[in-house]
C-alpha cells in the first residue's frame, strides 16, 4: 500500500514538473508564446536590448532557364527579432524570439547580478 502511494506521488510530481508552459511574468501579467509584439510591449514594456537578423527561408525551386540563359537564385529570408528583458536581481535574462511578429520561443541567458 505504501509503495502504491509513493508511486502515485512520484507520478504526480513528474506530471507537474513537465506540464508548465513557457511564459514571462510582467507586472502581474503573462507574456506567452503566440503573443504579438504589441501585446508583449503592453504587458512588459520596452526591452533593454533588441536584435534583428534575417533567417534563411525555405528554398523555392526556380524555373529552369532557357538554354543559353543565366539562372539567378534569390534566397529569401524571414526577419527574426529577439528582445531581452531583465526580470531583476537573481533572475535570468529572458530572451523572447519573434518570427512574423509573433513570439515563437522563450530562452534564458545569464543570471542578473
Amino acid at each position: 500500500m505504501k509503495s502504491l502511494a509513493f508511486a502515485l506521488g512520484v507520478a504526480a510530481l513528474m506530471f507537474c514538473t513537465t506540464s508548465h508552459a513557457e511564459s514571462l511574468r510582467c507586472n502581474g501579467d503573462l507574456a506567452q508564446i503566440g503573443d504579438s509584439k504589441a501585446s508583449v510591449i503592453q504587458k512588459c514594456g520596452v526591452p533593454f536590448f533588441t536584435e534583428s537578423f534575417c533567417k534563411p527561408a525555405s528554398q523555392v525551386a526556380s524555373p529552369a532557364a532557357p538554354s543559353g540563359g543565366t539562372t539567378v537564385t534569390i534566397a529569401p529570408c524571414e526577419l527574426v527579432d529577439e528582445w531581452s528583458y531583465n526580470p531583476g536581481a537573481g533572475q535570468f535574462i529572458t530572451i523572447l524570439r519573434f518570427e512574423a511578429g509573433v513570439m515563437t520561443s522563450i530562452r534564458y541567458g545569464d543570471r542578473v547580478k
